[in-house]
């Protein structure tokens, strides 16, 4: 008797869903940092509330906050920008990144899947979904070894960065 396939059923997230809680590289320490955004509490003097930017590092204790508009064209100078992301790694066909480690368990997911299953074509709900939009060379059987064992890497620089 053979080993059932494993199976991946597609949640239907988009990368949206992961956009709240970022894992990125500090600027002060250079280290595993964490980039928040929440919604903006007090308006400013037109009346427009804007979201709160927050990158905190637990290494070196910097902990940076910014309320106001984040094109920096509007804002001459730029206290909290997104600092590059952590969980990136360049391979021989593309790069992979994700922003947070339930993210990057959602591509292992899928890309270990032997079976990857998807919603019929004819239910209603989202269809270009975050695995849908994977680039191919992600999505080939043939490149799963060398994609998985980038992902624990990543994964693995998350502890000891």
């Amino acid at each position: 008797m053979s080993a059932s396939p494993v199976r991946f059923h597609d949640p239907r997230s988009t990368v949206y869903d992961f956009s709240a809680s970022l894992l990125v590289r500090c600027p002060r320490c250079d280290r595993v940092a964490h980039y928040g955004r929440r919604p903006g509490r007090t308006p400013d003097a037109r009346g427009v509330t804007y979201p709160e930017r927050r990158v905190v590092c637990r290494s070196c204790g910097l902990s940076r906050i910014d309320i106001g508009p984040s094109r920096p064209s509007a804002r001459a100078s730029r206290t909290c920008h997104r600092p590059p992301l952590w969980l990136r790694a360049d391979t021989r066909h593309g790069e992979l990144w994700a922003y947070n480690l339930e993210h990057l368990d959602l591509i292992r997911r899928f890309v270990a899947a032997d079976l990857r299953e998807r919603a019929p074509w004819y239910d209603t709900g989202r269809k270009m979904t975050l695995v849908a939009r994977l680039p191919a060379w992600i999505k080939s059987a043939k490149n799963r070894a060398e994609v998985l064992r980038v992902i624990d890497r990543m994964r693995a620089s998350v502890t000891t960065g």
